[in-house]
């Protein structure tokens, strides 16, 4: 029996910005047995376009096909994997956290200080923050504050650009 190998796999695309063609992206992936890990969809300022980026733990051989077959629908302009070795992924994330205790409170503010992160309120026993990173940096993140207490999150899902001049539009 041969060993399938699943790896997380970027995927960006440009579709046209119509009700539906989320709904439509997103069902095939769900029809061959995928699970969106991350999506993310923006519009493209004066292109009746968006930018869809999508993470799915997939197999490459099915992925292609699930690409080939995204390339054929009429909303879809363009498809492109991304080499995560030419990609600038990014995520954000909004944490609410629980800092009734003063020593938490400065714990919680030192992290969100190395990670770059910004303080949006502060209650008596509440701050929230929001973060940007690579999905990796976001998830050490929330490893380190896990201790402190973590109220409520808010995830993106990785968006992302290829490196250098070539782009999808």
């Amino acid at each position: 029996m041969e060993m399938i190998e699943m790896t997380l796999q970027v995927v960006s695309f440009l579709v046209e910005n119509k009700p539906g063609v989320l709904f439509k992206v997103s069902n095939l992936f769900r029809r061959r047995g995928y699970n969106i890990q991350g999506i993310t969809v923006g519009t493209i300022e004066g292109t009746g376009l968006s930018r869809m980026t999508v993470t799915v733990e997939a197999d490459s051989r099915i992925l292609n096909q699930i690409l080939e077959q995204l390339d054929k629908m009429v909303e879809v302009v363009k498809v492109k994997r991304l080499d995560p070795i030419r990609a600038v992924s990014r995520e954000l994330l909004l944490v609410k956290l629980r800092t009734t205790d003063p020593m938490a409170r400065q714990e919680a503010l030192g992290y969100i200080n190395a990670y770059h992160g910004l303080i949006l309120d502060v209650e008596p026993d509440i701050l929230i923050a929001e973060v940007t990173g690579s999905p990796e940096e976001i998830d050490e993140f929330l490893r380190d504050i896990k201790p402190i207490g973590v109220e409520e999150m808010s995830r993106t899902g990785a968006t992302a650009l290829e490196r250098g001049i070539l782009k999808l539009v």
